[in-house]
């Protein structure tokens, strides 16, 4: 094509639209869903030496210098004051934890895992109410798969305790509490950056930790500085890492699609705990996890939904 006013000359033609990498966020909460599938591993190598409520205090606290240095390194300046979402959002995460801990004692860790996985996959629905994020119509059938395959992850192995309806409801709570820790999440990624909202996130779960530690009676410290091997491990991989790269994603990744992503998390424990304590996965289990592998790869399908 040549210039109108000058037939030599090519006519300037604007440069091509940068490419929308659509697949940027969700690859993030994947990641962040794959590292935080170390948890249930690094809590239960921990739990010689401290109690769970303790590993997650102490796994916030060694957190949170490593996350105000990044701020500072990336960003180049102090981390933004938080805004009322975040805080919410740490409270969510911390009270889960707390009743996650609580209802494995209660019921068996089949029943409690599968139904915080819920949580999980709800997500979509609680971001089509009140952020009128409608899902993709191929999300409904991902959706299906996602609950199938963490139902026979999780209830199809060896039932591992008595369950007891008292335990299922506080794994049901927990459900609840992860629905609003990702929405009040992806809401706090509007004004502040994905590392300031970790550090914030994590300020207010040391908080909360450290009352809920105080309630339960376990000690702070234990025997020895061994002790604090297991929480600094969840600090860096789960809590760095995972929350991280999961806050990070949710800020270009629509609620929905992200909520069925992170069910990624038990497939990553059980083929962990599979390898290093020796817990081979039933032929349900194994058809569970590669049932919320094709869920999350088909949350990914249809037509992108808008970035925020």
């Amino acid at each position: 094509m040549t210039s109108s006013l000058n037939p030599l000359v090519p006519a300037l033609t604007p440069p091509p639209a940068p490419f929308e990498r659509h697949w940027i966020g969700p690859l993030m909460v994947f990641g962040g869903g794959v590292c935080i599938g170390f948890a249930p591993i690094g809590l239960r190598l921990g739990l010689d030496d401290l109690g769970p409520q303790a590993i997650a205090f102490w796994r916030y606290a060694f957190a949170a210098p490593v996350l105000l240095a990044l701020v500072f390194l990336v960003e180049r300046r102090a981390p933004r004051q938080p805004n009322r979402y975040v805080l919410l959002a740490g409270t969510f995460f911390a009270l889960d934890m707390a009743l996650w801990h609580w209802g494995l004692t209660l019921t068996t860790v089949a029943n409690a895992t599968f139904i915080v996985n819920l949580g999980n996959v709800s997500v979509g629905f609680v971001a089509w109410l009140f952020l009128k994020e409608r899902p993709t119509n191929i999300w409904f059938g991902a959706v299906l798969l996602a609950i199938a395959g963490a139902a026979a992850l999780s209830l199809g192995g060896e039932a591992g305790g008595k369950g007891d309806i008292r335990g299922d409801l506080l794994a049901l709570s927990a459900a609840l509490l992860v629905s609003g820790y990702m929405l009040s999440s992806k809401l706090a990624r509007r004004t502040l950056g994905g590392l300031e909202t970790i550090f914030w996130l994590t300020m207010v779960e040391i908080c909360i930790a450290g009352v809920i530690v105080s309630l339960s009676g376990e000690a702070f410290f234990p025997d020895d500085l061994s002790g604090f091997r297991a929480p600094l491990f969840l600090a860096l991989v789960v809590q760095v890492m995972g929350q991280g790269l999961i806050i990070g994603g949710l800020g270009r990744t629509p609620a929905a699609i992200a909520g069925i992503v992170v069910v990624v998390q038990p497939v990553v424990a059980a083929a962990i705990s599979w390898t290093l304590f020796d817990e081979p996965l039933s032929a349900l289990q194994a058809g569970g996890a590669a049932a919320i592998l094709a869920a999350v790869w088909l949350s990914q399908r249809g037509k992108p939904m808008p970035i925020d």
